[in-house]
């Protein structure tokens, strides 16, 4: 039978409970970070939207006022929206019935590996696609 002294069922308690706050700390870190890559996602979603948006209105506007005139051929982002605090916006490719956005925000997934959004845009809608 082993005999414990107070002395050491104290530093065996103080042991545990420092294992136990490093695990809980550990979970939180770990649980933010996963937050704040799902709201990295979630805002480069949101303004691809809005550029889609954007695309779409120029795409049915005539070509006599400014836009393509059934087409996404000569649309180009916003230069104001090219870059933002959140990340960068890109076209990928454009087609005449549909253009490419990818976003690549600053919030980095895994090593190198940045938040990835690629959104195609429609006549008459858009499809978002996670891409890391």
């Amino acid at each position: 039978m082993v005999e414990w002294n107070l002395g050491q069922q104290q530093l065996l308690l103080i042991v545990l409970g420092i294992v136990l706050i490093a695990i809980a700390v550990a979970v939180g870190m770990s649980l933010f970070r996963s937050h704040a890559i799902n709201s990295k996602r979630d805002i480069l979603t949101n303004e691809t939207i809005a550029m889609s948006a954007h695309a779409i209105s120029y795409y049915k506007r005539a070509k006599e006022f400014g836009g393509g005139g059934n087409s996404f051929t000569g649309w180009q982002i916003p230069s104001q929206v090219q870059n933002t605090i959140n990340g960068s916006y890109i076209i990928g490719e454009v087609y005449d019935d549909h253009v490419v956005l990818i976003a690549t925000g600053t919030e980095v997934v895994t090593g190198n590996d940045s938040v990835k959004v690629k959104t195609t845009v429609y006549p008459d809608g858009y499809n978002i696609e996670i891409i890391n």
